[in-house]
């Protein structure tokens, strides 16, 4: 299998913390893949026509895209303890978690993109109406923190994402000082080896 990447991509992240945590990373061979909104990626748009990272390009040439395919699917290779619960109460609390960690970094991401466009392009009220959706997913969190555990499951994985990402393109927000339950369940969650392998650089 071959894993096109890049290593700041956040839902990238949420693939290759899948592929340690099941054994699969030896599996796979990662293609470093530069996309960009403003510079379409011919290249890119054969492995996943919406040009976006991760694509997963299986031994059968077919590829699967975006990060909740690609994970799902890894975790159908292994005989381990299933990251996406298959059955219940625990599987819809798990895609849950994922869907909102997945909104945050959606939401993150956007205003970032806001952020980088010329100065009289730029709409604040666009950015002010993202940021809320990170500052409403980040009080949710919150509220369930206590909850969250040590459980190590799809949910879990992209909060700690999500949570990665804050830290490494909005340091500034200190989202810490807001949420010490989660904050205190982070730290925990951040000290596992595949987390600590999968710090975005650059």
């Amino acid at each position: 299998m071959k894993l096109r990447y890049s290593p700041t991509s956040p839902y990238v992240r949420k693939v290759v913390m899948v592929a340690l945590e099941t054994g699969l990373d030896s599996k796979i061979e990662r293609i470093a893949t530069s996309v960009a909104p403003t510079k379409p990626n011919a290249d890119m748009q054969k492995d996943n026509p919406l040009i976006k990272v991760p694509a997963l390009v299986l031994d059968s040439g077919e590829a699967l895209y975006d990060s909740p395919v690609i994970c799902e699917y890894l975790d159908s290779l292994h005989g381990g303890a299933k990251l996406f619960p298959p059955s219940g109460a625990a599987r819809w609390t798990a895609l849950r978690r994922q869907a909102l960690g997945d909104g945050i970094l959606d939401a993150a991401i956007l205003t970032r993109y806001e952020a980088i466009r010329p100065d009289q392009y730029k709409w604040s009220e666009w950015t002010d109406g993202q940021m809320a959706k990170v500052t409403g997913g980040l009080a949710a969190l919150e509220a369930e923190a206590d909850k969250l555990g040590g459980a190590v499951d799809i949910g879990t994985i992209t909060i700690g994402c999500a949570l990665g990402y804050l830290d490494f393109r909005y340091d500034h927000m200190r989202w810490r000082k807001n949420h010490p339950k989660l904050a205190k369940w982070y730290e925990g969650f951040a000290a596992r080896p595949s987390m600590k392998a999968t710090v975005p650089q650059g």
